[in-house]
């Protein structure tokens, strides 16, 4: 009888201890899934698309959205040599980007020629080699230098349109927060952006554009001097804190220099 006790005590406190380790992996298992779920609600911090640009500097170099993305390594720098294999926002473009490049974007990324459309005599369009050339359809600039002028993006507003258009928002919020103003971009074409990523292809994207141009109401009225003020101030502000922001200084654009170069030889 004794020894039946004693082992019926033993099996009780044997599962009592198999219930608390059960009870403990529960707990971890608990803890880990919330970590993880925690950890993937983060914003990301690089973009998930290939980024990259061709600058061929014709706009301020400190004020050049797409060399201070650069800086931050959100996309690579290519040289006139330089081949890219996936959607170039270009000039030259014969169709309007739509959810029809998404594929090819995700293969092989996203590009924007960074140039001025008073100038387009000056960049050699010919020697860029790139085999899917796309148009933006029209949207409104928020920059501080064209602030509410229809078709006069900057390469991060050219790029950020082009994903969202595309359905890859979350990179082009991450693109737009890096600037002061990035917000604006996304209240001033917020709606018709919505419009155009409905979009299958680019024959429906330039009926949507035409349907929103019809209306009159829609075509905002061009900035106030005291509103294009505001945004040059914060802009100038935003460009002399970027060493707190730990950016690695401008470097000189080799493209304008070959580009320069090859003038002078040329006369």
């Amino acid at each position: 009888m004794g020894n039946n006790k004693q082992k019926r005590f033993r099996n009780h406190r044997g599962q009592t201890s198999r219930h608390q380790h059960l009870t403990l992996d529960d707990d971890y298992q608990s803890s880990v899934r919330e970590q993880t779920g925690a950890s993937e609600e983060e914003e990301p911090t690089q973009p998930k698309i290939k980024l990259a640009m061709w600058d061929f500097g014709q706009c301020d170099a400190k004020r050049c959205t797409g060399r201070k993305l650069s800086r931050f390594g959100f996309l690579k720098e290519l040289r006139v040599s330089n081949g890219f294999g996936g959607i170039v926002l270009s000039p030259v473009g014969n169709q309007c980007v739509s959810r029809e490049d998404y594929s090819l974007i995700q293969m092989k990324g996203l590009a924007v020629v960074d140039c001025s459309w008073a100038r387009l005599d000056d960049v050699p369009f010919v020697r860029l080699r790139c085999t899917a050339p796309r148009l933006l359809p029209w949207l409104v600039a928020a920059n501080p230098v064209n602030y509410g002028r229809p078709c006069q993006l900057s390469c991060v507003e050219a790029l950020s349109a082009a994903l969202i258009i595309c359905g890859e928002e979350e990179t082009a919020n991450l693109l737009l927060g890096k600037f002061k103003w990035g917000h604006a971009f996304m209240s001033l074409n917020g709606e018709l952006l919505k419009a155009y990523s409905r979009c299958q292809n680019s024959a429906e994207i330039i009926s949507v554009q035409n349907d929103w141009l019809s209306q009159e109401s829609q075509i905002r009225r061009a900035p106030t001097d005291s509103k294009v003020a505001t945004l040059e101030s914060e802009d100038k502000i935003q460009n002399s804190s970027d060493s707190e922001d730990g950016l690695p200084p401008l470097e000189r654009n080799m493209n304008h220099l070959n580009i320069a170069s090859s003038d002078e030889e040329s006369e």
